[in-house]
């Protein structure tokens, strides 16, 4: 089989409180809004969804190191959200964005000043042929799981 022709264009986090959220990646990775804000309010957001009486609210944000055209986070709110468990660095589906940082202390730091927290220990690990990384795991104000890491050797291979 062919894969098909595609081209990635968005995640989406649903957040408690959109704007909050927005502030965070904003103000931590140097993600730029991408206009206009979302209010979707209508028949075909039910239909979409499959929520009865669905509103979200949001907005796009530029992912930083791809320009005008790369992709963007996507940060919605419901007006009404279903309970679930927490994110969990184990848990099948989708577990974390990444982000190359290029002092990842520094970013962790900037990640718990602005409502974030640490979730596992900072890392510095051989990968064979690819070279050495440093990285460790924590959270947006919200639980949703980052990588911050740096290739501190890459190996062509």
């Amino acid at each position: 089989m062919t894969p098909l022709q595609a081209r990635y264009v968005h995640t989406n986090l649903v957040a408690r409180d959109w704007l909050r959220l927005v502030e965070f990646y904003v103000q931590v990775f140097g993600c730029q809004p991408v206009p206009p804000e979302r209010h979707l309010e209508d028949h075909w957001v039910e239909q979409a969804t499959g929520v009865p009486g669905a509103v979200i609210n949001g907005m796009h944000l530029r992912l930083p190191g791809y320009g005008d055209s790369g992709p963007t986070l996507e940060i919605f709110q419901y007006n009404y959200l279903q309970a679930g468990e927490s994110p969990a660095i184990n848990r099948p589906g989708l577990t974390h964005l990444a982000f190359a940082m290029e002092d990842v202390p520094a970013a962790l730091a900037a990640v718990l000043a602005a409502g974030g927290r640490q979730v596992g220990e900072l890392v510095h690990v051989h990968v064979e042929g690819a070279g050495r990384l440093a990285f460790v795991y924590a959270s947006d104000p919200e639980g949703n799981l980052l990588e911050l890491q740096k290739w501190e050797q890459h190996l062509d291979g």
